[in-house]
């Protein structure tokens, strides 16, 4: 049975009559996006049709998932809520802070060994406080919530940028910061920008050595990193019926990558099939009783150009396998020749070191019984791995079936490494080298979803690439990033030449899945009287101390730094070794900005300190600033924030005494962030206005006091020489977001409406 079946029940019950209500307000066919959004209004009742991409609209969601890395200041602040016990499911999963060095066994107890203080803390909490726990080694975040929780028609919140993933099984499922979340879990309204929609049609059926990895790399091909931004795309057509639902998963997890506020699939028989395996027969019935209002309507996907802002066309049968990267997951490549030509012209090393399989992405049973018919054949066929091998099981229940199956089996007689049910290498928790600075030029290819700088494993001469699971397979084999396995050959032991035939799997297990222990852990039902210890003197936790408001008078404000280029989240709080002070907010704001490339010098955490004159870290820098009780803006380029939802990116800043972020443009999630941590989040009225800004550069908010939605605010910049620009910044502030700016943040307005 179902986790919170009663729950889904109860959102099924209202489903019909909550969109059809709204069909007759809008005055048209519903997308499948529009039917859930719709359907979990915070108000039941549907009074206007909401303009996409303007309305700022509450929303009652369904649950709540959070992972271990980002639980630890989502609970931090929920503590502070006033809340006794969350008014929504949620869950804690425990898979980021274990480092993917020597194995499973062993990587996991070093985790505990190392990260146990923590681990108690989150336990300790959830069980106060009734939320669901699973412990380090249960599995990764998305692929757990998929097997367990996801169900169609649901819509979702979690502390992870991949929370999209549960978009396989037709929900609506976002990415937030924890801010975000403690608005759900204290019980109270979650507010979005109500989106566009992008309709992608499937059309032909997917074959040979293509997979549904290659679909979302294609898709990321045509949008790019930001081309999703503000939307949620919906997969329809014959194409996407004909996929299975971890398929499905693949594709909407890598949404993020395009900057897609969420991705989905309408309900389908593969849907119907996953809920059964995972043993949710109850959902995969009660489904099938509304099955018609957990799709679109059918006349919007007959004529989709009437009723999505956007359409894209993908025909599968000519769809070929992809590799994306190196540094960005947009840069396209096909499988062969075309790699050579590209690799050639770039300096990207043919000489593929590793090839790892696993992450939120693609850790399925399907994934790694493909990917293991390749490894079959390399030991049928008498070929040895070039490079080397890494898997990552998506969860224990993943794991132990594939283990009973045999399908582990096969890769460690090509000597992989079997890594522990968490993200590893993917978050860039991967021990591979001594010295990642200094580190030497590669390229590695893997089934996971970014492939930024540093990534991975630390070194900024790590060329990574994004292909499918058998893909990975056989480049690993073959040793080449250029390798295509439907035209190339190999030489085997003997000096035979071979191919490698396509691959073969299993949508789901023949047997069943099976699981001895899962992992989970069930809270106690009256929490009050657990205590949750936080030592004073630890380097891994700290209560939270609440932000004061910045106030309506700015004046004298330093530039802290100017970001030239891509600026990621990764950027500007860095994750890796990064991750043991995700609890303790001063600790690790000595990582911020500190990957942010200083547009005067081009290089990394060296900015000048106005004071002084002299150049030094970001964070140190900053503490200097704010020391003298000096208040700082920092600049950045397009789509500032992109990638992981981590809330620390927003809450360093501001601890360390940012005031404004200015920018050209900024990803969706970040914006919140820093609207929820009290800041200003602003951007160019006129693009070019960036280029004004100066190293020494002094900022003076002239009309801040008139703060409102709509209005442009007006900022002097005072050059070191004494001349000055006027420039003018824009906002997607509403009033209630105003008001987490008067009070200091979102958690402070928490607070005093609880008091």
């Amino acid at each position: 049975m179902a986790f919170d079946i009663n729950m889904i029940k109860e959102v099924y019950s209202k489903f019909p009559a909550r969109v059809d209500a709204a069909k007759k307000v809008v005055g048209k066919p519903l997308t499948l996006a529009e039917k859930i959004l719709y359907a979990h209004l915070w108000d039941e009742t549907t009074e206007k049709a909401f303009t996409r991409g303007k309305d700022y609209v509450d929303f009652a969601p369904d649950r709540v998932a959070c992972q271990d890395a980002t639980a630890q200041m989502a609970l931090l602040q929920f503590m502070q809520a006033g809340k006794t016990k969350v008014a929504v499911p949620t869950t804690v999963h425990c898979d980021h802070l274990i480092q993917a060095k020597e194995g499973a066994s062993k990587d996991l107890q070093n985790a505990l060994n190392v990260s146990n203080e923590v681990f108690n803390f989150l336990q300790s909490v959830s069980d106060k406080y009734g939320i669901g726990f699973w412990k380090p080694g249960a599995g990764i975040i998305h692929q757990v919530v998929l097997e367990n929780y996801a169900f169609p028609g649901g819509m979702m919140i979690g502390t992870d940028s991949h929370t999209v993933n549960a978009g396989g099984l037709g929900m609506v499922a976002i990415g937030v910061g924890g801010a975000d979340a403690v608005d759900v879990m204290a019980g109270m309204p979650w507010e979005l920008k109500f989106p566009k929609l992008i309709g992608v049609k499937l059309t032909g059926k997917i074959s040979g050595w293509t997979a549904p990895k290659d679909v979302i790399l294609k898709v990321a091909e045509i949008l790019t990193v930001k081309g999703g931004t503000g939307a949620i795309v919906e997969y329809f057509g014959p194409g996407a019926t004909e996929m299975s639902c971890t398929g499905k998963g693949t594709i909407c997890n890598m949404g993020a990558e395009i900057g897609a506020t969420t991705s989905t699939f309408g309900y389908d028989d593969s849907m119907e099939r996953y809920l059964r395996a995972t043993d949710r027969e109850d959902v995969a019935d009660a489904a099938n009783e509304i099955k018609e209002y957990l799709t679109a309507d059918p006349e919007v996907y007959a004529n989709p150009e009437q009723y999505f802002d956007q359409v894209i066309e993908i025909n599968l049968s000519e769809l070929q396998p992809l590799l994306n990267g190196p540094f960005t997951p947009d840069l396209s490549t096909v499988a062969g020749s075309e790699m050579t030509e590209k690799a050639n012209a770039n300096g990207w090393p043919l000489k593929v070191e590793w090839g790892l399989i696993g992450s939120c992405t693609n850790s399925s049973y399907e994934d790694l019984s493909r990917a293991s018919s390749i490894a079959q054949q390399a030991l049928d066929k008498g070929l040895a791995t070039k490079a080397e091998f890494g898997i990552n099981p998506g969860s224990e229940q993943v794991r132990y079936t594939a283990e009973r199956d045999g399908i582990l089996e096969v890769f460690e007689k090509l000597n992989a490494k079997i890594f522990t049910n968490a993200c590893g290498p993917c978050i860039g928790q991967w021990a591979r080298y001594e010295d990642p600075k200094n580190a030497p030029k590669n390229s590695i290819v893997h089934s996971f979803n970014r492939n930024f700088a540093k990534r991975a494993d630390g070194n900024p001469n790590t060329h990574a690439f994004v292909a499918s699971p058998e893909i990975v397979a056989a480049i690993a084999i073959a040793g080449r990033l250029d390798f295509n396995p439907i035209t190339d050959k190999l030489i085997n032991e003997n000096g035979e030449e071979v191919m490698l035939d396509e691959p073969t799997g299993w949508e789901l297990p023949p047997k069943g899945f099976e699981v001895k222990e899962n992992g989970y852990i069930e809270p106690s039902e009256d929490g009050s009287g657990i205590e949750v210890v936080v030592n004073p003197n630890s380097e891994r936790l700290e209560l939270l101390t609440p932000f004061r408001p910045i106030g309506h008078k700015v004046e004298g404000a330093k530039l802290l730094i100017k970001a030239f280029g891509k600026c990621t989240t990764d950027h500007i709080s860095m994750a890796g070794p990064w991750l043991r002070y995700r609890g303790h907010l001063d600790n690790i704001s000595n990582n911020c900005l500190i990957g942010a490339v200083n547009a005067y010098n081009k290089q990394t955490n060296f900015v000048k300190n106005q004071l002084t004159g002299e150049y030094g870290g970001v964070p140190d820098t900053q503490r200097a600033y704010k020391a003298a009780g000096i208040p700082t803006v920092v600049v950045g380029d397009q789509n500032y924030g992109e990638g992981s939802s981590r809330e620390h990116a927003a809450m360093e800043p501001r601890h360390l005494g940012v005031v404004a972020v200015i920018v050209k443009s900024f990803a969706r999630i970040h914006e919140t962030n820093l609207k929820k941590q009290g800041m200003l989040g602003l951007t160019f009225a006129n693009e070019s206005d960036y280029d004004l800004i100066q190293e020494d550069d002094t900022f003076n908010f002239l009309d801040l006091d008139q703060f409102a939605p709509g209005k442009q605010l007006t900022i002097e910049v005072v050059h070191a020489d004494g001349t000055k620009d006027i420039i003018k910044t824009n906002h997607t502030y509403n009033q209630s977001q105003i008001e987490w700016f008067n009070e200091g943040s979102a958690l402070n307005l928490i607070k005093k409406e609880n008091a």
